[in-house]
């Protein structure tokens, strides 16, 4: 599978997951010149930006232990312009939901991360 094929799949997966959970889905893919939001949802009075990764298999590692420190930066920041751009002081927090799927692209599980920090 290609990746942004790869990485379609697993957003739409975390966006089911977390509507289960009760979380609302503001927005998809939002684009800034720092770099991008997978997700942007509220839980409650909470703005929450979540980062999703997805694997097939683990043969290269845990899909979350690909998020490197300058990933979590660029998220910290486009999270920061949203924020800004949008006129808005609420809470808000960083999470990251993990996807492994099977070789046949199943899902085999989702972990979620909640306010992860660097």
């Amino acid at each position: 599978m290609h990746n942004q094929n790869l990485g379609k799949l697993g957003e739409n997966i975390a966006s089911e997951y977390l509507q289960n959970k009760g979380y609302l889905i503001l927005e998809t893919n939002f684009k800034a010149n720092y770099g991008e939001l997978d997700l942007i949802t509220q839980e409650n009075d909470t703005l929450v930006f979540v980062e999703v990764k997805t694997r097939i298999g683990n043969s290269f590692g845990e899909p979350e232990e690909s998020i490197l420190p300058h990933k979590m930066r660029e998220v910290i920041k486009t999270a920061e312009f949203y924020m800004l751009k949008n006129n808005l002081s609420c809470d808000w927090r960083l999470d990251v939901i993990a996807i492994c799927l099977r070789p046949d692209e199943s899902l085999e599980e989702v972990e979620h991360f909640e306010n992860v920090t660097l």
